[in-house]
């Protein structure tokens, strides 16, 4: 009965992992598509009418920031991110499965600390100084420090439910394995 709940929850992180992945893939696009429109601008202002934008300089610098720090969270939740896994694949299933989740254990400390509560007091601290080009609050830019470290969060838990199933999985699979001998 317990592995049912269990399902039940894997499934509605599931649906939630399924919307924010849609919502950070298009909002990744939109930067991306923004930054080549940002950059193309500028490279024809400053060559062709010898007349640089110092705002499309400024705004495609903190969009670029921006598709980094939302892209690496994007990644996180794939779990497409750089990887050694040389000791870790020589372990058994259950082990493997154990230190995977100790990994994303230390990187969600990383982003918790960091990420989370360094990038909100340093974004809340900036609110009052403006960007000299931008003429938007320092504060607004930085946001999306924490912001990205609370989607990292998400995926941990996310991750963290989906390896305790696996854990649950394995034990089942070894009861019956040891019921049939």
């Amino acid at each position: 009965m317990p592995n049912n709940k269990l399902n039940r929850l894997v499934s509605v992180f599931q649906k939630l992992k399924f919307g924010i992945d849609k919502i950070l893939s298009i909002f990744l696009i939109a930067l991306m598509g923004l930054m080549t429109l940002l950059v193309t601008y500028q490279v024809i202002v400053r060559y062709v009418f010898d007349n640089p934008s110092a705002f499309s300089e400024v705004a495609s610098r903190y969009l670029f920031i921006w598709m980094i720090l939302f892209g690496s969270a994007y990644v996180f939740g794939l779990r497409e991110h750089m990887a050694i896994t040389f000791i870790k694949d020589k372990f058994n299933k259950k082990t493997r499965i154990i230190v995977e989740m100790f990994i994303e254990l230390i990187i969600v400390i990383f982003a918790y600390t960091v990420m989370i509560t360094g990038g909100y007091n340093g974004s809340m601290r900036q609110m009052w100084q403006l960007d000299s080009s931008l003429q938007i609050p320092i504060g607004v830019i930085y946001i999306a420090i924490p912001a990205s470290g609370a989607i990292m969060l998400f995926y941990f838990i996310f991750h963290e439910v989906g390896f305790v199933k696996q854990l649950a999985d394995l034990k089942h699979d070894q009861s019956q394995q040891g019921g049939n001998l």
